[in-house]
């Protein structure tokens, strides 16, 4: 089991009330609902091993060199020019104080934890899928990893529609079902669509429906750009208009959407841990961050 670390602890900060709060007055909503988070998929799916992935840069420079306004407008504060450190994102001011907080809980735990200089989550969840050599679930409220789905290799994504209880089992199937594509092919479709969300242009007046059929019709993208230059193919006078006026676009935007599979992941222990890794630091940052019910419930579910 991977884990969209970040996309799981934002999902904790919005779901749990702030007001959960350490002995000094730290909030620790994000900290406890990644806890709780964690019991419930250990508890309900039972993985051999677990993989906490990060983002140790969220907007990389060689994707921002390729597409500028990738994630442009997350940005708080941009690095200096040649300073080589990632810029900041923009996060909840009560939230960026808690991820220091589960890096050390997680590691006192003993749940691995990786993130790798110049690379987002995704890019890691990309690799050890790829490197894995049984079934994977991965667990990210991100659709864009809807690209990794293969029912060949029994790799699905755990989708939350609430909390991480109640989950949408994205295979194969779900994904032809409401997008009419595979895995692979969603990287496409995502690609002609775009995502504002990610600073992701698409192609103009080219939508998650019209992408959807210009690759059942033509197989890829590669296939509907060849359908650019044949004049003899069925697409409208404004669809070859606005694919052909973005090959810029398109030419450089499967990199960026497309998941790194050969991020250079160190080579850890990524079993399951059952009993902590180190019980003194645990019980210290338990102490101080009054982790309390949710630690400790993670704990008897670890155990077994």
């Amino acid at each position: 089991m991977l884990l969209d670390t970040a996309s799981l602890y934002f999902r904790a900060y919005f779901g749990v009330p702030d007001s959960v709060k350490a002995p000094d007055g730290t909030p620790v909503n994000a900290v406890r609902g990644l806890l709780e988070f964690i019991t419930r998929l250990v508890l309900d799916h039972r993985p051999d091993d677990l993989v906490a992935c990060m983002d140790a840069d969220w907007r990389p420079q060689w994707r921002v060199d390729l597409i500028p306004s990738y994630k442009a407008h997350r940005v708080a504060e941009e690095s200096p020019q040649g300073a080589g450190d990632p810029d900041e994102e923009e996060i909840p001011d009560t939230l960026s104080p808690q991820v220091p907080i589960i890096e050390d809980v997680l590691d006192a735990l003993g749940i691995a934890r990786i993130g790798v200089p110049g690379y987002e989550a995704d890019d890691v969840i990309g690799t050890l899928t790829g490197l894995a050599p049984g079934p994977v679930d991965i667990v990210t409220g991100d659709r864009d990893l809807f690209q990794l789905v293969d029912d060949a290799r029994s790799i699905r994504v755990l989708y939350p529609l609430r909390g991480v209880g109640t989950l949408q089992i994205t295979d194969e199937a779900l994904l032809r079902e409401k997008y009419a594509v595979d895995g692979p092919g969603y990287a496409d479709l995502a690609l002609l669509r775009g995502d504002p969300s990610d600073g992701l242009p698409g192609v103009p007046g080219i939508g998650e429906k019209t992408a959807a059929k210009l690759l059942a019709e033509y197989g890829d993208l590669a296939g509907i750009m060849a359908a650019v230059d044949d004049r003899t193919s069925k697409l409208t006078p404004s669809q070859r208009r606005r694919l052909d006026e973005s090959r810029p676009y398109i030419a450089v935007a499967p990199k960026v959407i497309k998941v790194a599979g050969d991020v250079p992941v160190p080579e850890i222990d990524h079993a399951l841990p059952r009993e902590p890794y180190d019980p003194a630091a645990l019980d210290e940052l338990a102490e101080r961050w009054g982790l309390g019910g949710s630690l400790r419930r993670l704990l008897s579910i670890l155990q077994g």
